[in-house]
């Protein structure tokens, strides 16, 4: 039925059946089939046409009022439906599914699909290059359970967390699209601030029955293969994000196999601060250049991008994996072997998308074809692997295993160059189904026949003017001028006058039309139908499959850093038992990537005896860029790659903490202050032994003293917790630390002047600066020449009234240090400032006796 002849009331069948169904989804966006179009009505319509920026129209009667809609063609669907994705809309989609020519009434519509952002699976959807994850959360913060999915792998894992804070640096890690919370959470909680939060009925999380429904997806007795038994939290988050799945797919999810229990103490630990700062994947500013991963992403298939972001989001403390990858790495260095794989790989493309989509039977006609030349592509990939001395490449090479039977099946079946969907056929080659085959050469032969017809016709009558013809009403028909109609045979059946000429029709035509005309339709129905027992049969090897992608997508990061450790000059750290955390000639990947300049390498050297540096040292003479690249060359190492650097040797690390730079989080409603002392408390709070912090410039949102007495503090704390600390600082009075910590040293940034400018060399020297150069980098930095003279005269000032600036230095140039009461015992103290305000004779005895009293309880 089409809209226009429609009668659109709000009490009509047809938009009785559209209540019934959006009664379904009051918060979902819907999209109702009518003929060529989606609908949308009433509310969805004013929302849609805003996002979309479509014509809001209006159409028959509600109450009076005219029914808001707009309208998108079904063909041209999927860019309107991208777009509302990406704004984290979701959308249900009904569909006509009886037959416009047999039903009485409107034509029934069933949701065949709900869309939403972490449940997408089309291509034109998704972004190739990052997951798109689904997840739940279940607990209070004494535990909580947690469970991801992402439905375009079938990656299904649970883990089970303490604390809100270790929760919340999860999900910055993760940064799901959707996160399911139960209903009866109390409302504000921060979970609920994410993008994506959406709260479920507490019955879907329900323990029983999500354990239920896992050991009945898995097709296991329990959960105890998963080693997921005990996690009773994890399972209810699981068990609700499954259900979530089946509701929006409406299929079966062959797909999910297993579930994977991960826990946190097999990584290393980056809180979300952290995370940002390190500029992992994404940079500062949000985008995606100059992060690491875009310097050693250089994968040729988008499922190895996505595994090389999951590695770098969560480094592993399992030495064994970790010597693994390495060993691989070197393997596939020698004689230049990354070189013959990567062009292999390419060929594979993005498999594990694929699978997802088969196992969803949502496949389109190309992702088949892609599979059919993945297929094709494992022999000599295969032959390239053999012999390789790498167990764990070997293990790899052996999982990616080959399908000649599927490979022949699928070139046997679909056509080279295949339309991007299968809605009006063309996809199956000639010779896969006889019957297919026979029924589109009657269609495809017609024009043939009729013309053989008109041939035959005009010589039996004896008729020159005689035509066959087809139109869409009337079908196939015989047309005769009309003075020559009455000449017409006895067996020609008058089917239509027009004005001129005559039509009929003849029984051997009449038999030939009903066949053509069914033969055409009927060849669609019957290739949809091959369509879908070729993905069932696809489906039938799913399992082997997946494991196949996987492997790939392992094999391809492992070339990628092979190729990026011989291109960027990385080399292979080595990882020791005894503490320590020694880097020659480090160099951090990203910024040497931007330099137009030589990048100026710089040693390291913390174990047993020396666990914190303070640097010391000018802006921009590189502080911040020596302590990032420590962390990022520590975090290359526990990915299993090569690090930039002469040569590394570590021992395990279990987090990395980095507090660097100011932002306010004003929407928060903190300032930069309070930011900086909460990443401050969390690291004093968690840090150990085995970990490395990062701490530039703390304290510097508050008064002088303040900030001086809160960096010493934290200072002090960090070399009790004998944390593997750097420790970047503007306040020279912490360069006396190493004497009453023997585990602290000094080291500082140097810069030279030249011409009274600043010239720096980058270079770590050890022991503290001598200045600071603030003045000068303020003249480079373009502030006008008198305020930088005026500048020096308050500086010259302060100097010689308030702290020492220059510490004294002994006979042997090291600073001599005052004791902590000293270097304050110059300040001037309030009661003294107010004395110097007084004057005694003009003072009462008895208000004399007053003011002392207060000073001295002041004091």
């Amino acid at each position: 039925m089409n809209m226009a002849t429609q009668d659109l009331s709000s009490h009509t069948p047809m938009m009785q059946q559209y209540w019934r169904l959006k009664n379904q989804h009051p918060d979902q966006l819907m999209f109702y089939r009518m003929g060529d179009f989606y609908e949308i009505f009433y509310e969805d319509a004013k929302k849609a046409a805003k996002l979309l920026d479509i014509t809001l129209t209006a159409r028959g009667q509600s109450a009076g009022q005219a029914i808001p809609m707009c309208g998108i063609p079904y063909h041209a669907a999927e860019g309107y439906l991208a777009k509302l994705v990406k704004l984290g809309e979701s959308v249900v989609i009904c569909e006509q599914i009886g037959d416009p020519a047999t039903s009485k009434g409107p034509v029934e519509r069933q949701v065949v699909r709900i869309i939403t952002p972490g449940t997408v699976s089309d291509e034109a959807l998704l972004d190739e290059r990052r997951d798109n994850l689904l997840a739940a959360v279940l607990g209070d913060e004494r535990l909580f359970g947690l469970a991801v999915l992402d439905i375009t792998s079938g990656r299904f894992s649970v883990l089970e967390i303490q604390g809100w804070e270790n929760l919340l640096a999860e999900l910055e890690r993760l940064n799901p699209v959707e996160l399911l919370i139960p209903d009866d959470w109390p409302q504000g909680l921060p979970a609920e601030k994410r993008r994506g939060a959406r709260r479920r009925a507490p019955w879907d999380f329900e323990r029983d029955s999500a354990h239920k429904s896992l050991c009945q997806q898995f097709a296991t007795q329990d959960l105890k293969g998963f080693g997921c038994e005990n996690l009773s939290l994890a399972i209810g988050a699981a068990g609700c994000l499954l259900g979530y799945a089946k509701e929006t797919q409406r299929t079966a999810l062959p797909h999910l196999r297993s579930l994977r229990h991960e826990r946190l103490d097999d990584t290393v630990i980056l809180d979300g601060a952290s995370r940002r700062n390190l500029e992992l994947d994404v940079n500062l500013a949000g985008g995606r250049d100059n992060t690491l991963q875009s310097v050693v992403d250089r994968c040729q298939t988008a499922m190895g991008s996505r595994l090389l972001s999951r590695w770098l989001n969560r480094p592993l403390r399992d030495r064994a994996i970790l010597e693994a990858r390495q060993e691989s790495i070197a393997c596939l260095l020698e004689r230049y072997r990354f070189e013959t794989l990567q062009p292999q790989l390419k060929e594979i493309g993005d498999l594990e998308r694929i699978l997802a989509r088969i196992g969803l039977r949502n496949a389109r006609p190309r992702d088949l074809a892609r599979l059919r030349d993945a297929l094709a592509a494992l022999p000599t990939l295969q032959m390239a692997m053999a012999n390789l001395e790498s167990p764990h490449l070997a293990n790899l090479a052996s999982t990616v295993s080959t399908y000649p039977e599927l490979a022949e099946l699928l070139s046997r079946a679909i056509i080279d160059n295949p339309p991007a969907v299968i809605r009006d056929g063309g996809v199956l080659k000639t010779g896969y189904d006889a019957e297919l085959d026979e029924l589109q050469s009657l269609s495809e032969n017609a024009g043939q026949y009729l013309m053989d017809l008109e041939v035959r016709e005009k010589a039996r009558t004896g008729l020159a003017n005689l035509k066959v013809g087809y139109n869409r009403v009337h079908g196939y028909f015989i047309e005769l001028p009309s003075k020559q109609a009455e000449s017409a045979p006895a067996d020609y059946i008058r089917r239509q006058t027009l004005k001129g000429a005559e039509r009929f029709i003849t029984p051997e035509l009449k038999e030939f039309e009903d066949k053509a005309l069914s033969a055409k339709s009927r060849a669609l129905a019957r290739e949809k139908m091959l369509y879908e027992e070729l993905l069932e049969r696809l489906i039938g090897h799913l399992g082997p499959l997946q494991d196949s992608a996987a492997a790939l997508a392992e094999l391809d990061v492992l070339s990628n850093l092979g190729e990026r450790a011989l291109n960027l000059d990385l080399n292979r750290p080595r990882f020791v038992d005894e503490p320590c955390m020694r880097i020659e000639q480090g160099r951090h990947p990203v910024v040497e990537q931007v330099l137009t300049t030589p990048f100026v390498a710089n040693d390291l050297s913390l174990d047993d005896d020396t666990r914190m540096l303070i640097i010391t040292g000018p802006n921009m003479g590189g502080k911040s860029t020596y302590m990032r690249q420590t962390a990022l060359i520590v975090l290359l190492a526990h990915i299993g790659s090569f690090v930039p650097a002469k040569s590394c040797e570590l021992s395990l690390v279990d987090r990395i903490f980095t507090r660097i730079g100011s932002s306010d989080d004003l929407a928060g409603g903190r300032s930069t202050f309070m930011v900086e002392m909460s990443e401050t408390a969390n690291i004093l709070h968690n840090a150990s032994e085995r970990s490395l912090v990062l701490m530039d410039e703390v304290g510097r949102g508050t008064s002088t003293f303040d900030g001086l007495s809160l960096a010493w503090a934290a200072a002090e704390r960090l070399a009790k917790l004998r944390a593997y600390t750097l420790f970047a600082t503007h306040y020279f009075e912490l360069t006396v630390l190493p004497e009453s910590e023997p585990l602290v040293a000094n080291v500082h940034l140097n810069a030279t002047e030249h011409n009274e400018r600043i010239v720096f060399l980058h270079h770590v020297l050890p022991g503290p600066a001598s200045q600071s150069y603030g003045l000068a980098v303020a003249q480079l930095a373009g502030v006008p020449g008198e305020v930088i003279l005026r500048a020096r005269e308050h500086l010259a000032r302060l100097e010689t009234t308030s702290l020492p600036h220059d510490l004294p230095r002994s006979e042997s140039g090291q600073p001599t240090t005052p004791l902590q009461s000293d270097l304050f015992a110059s300040l001037p103290h309030p009661v003294l400032e107010e004395l110097i305000m007084i004057n005694p004779d003009d003072l009462t005895p008895r208000k004399a006796l007053e003011l002392l009293y207060t000073w001295k309880a002041r004091v």
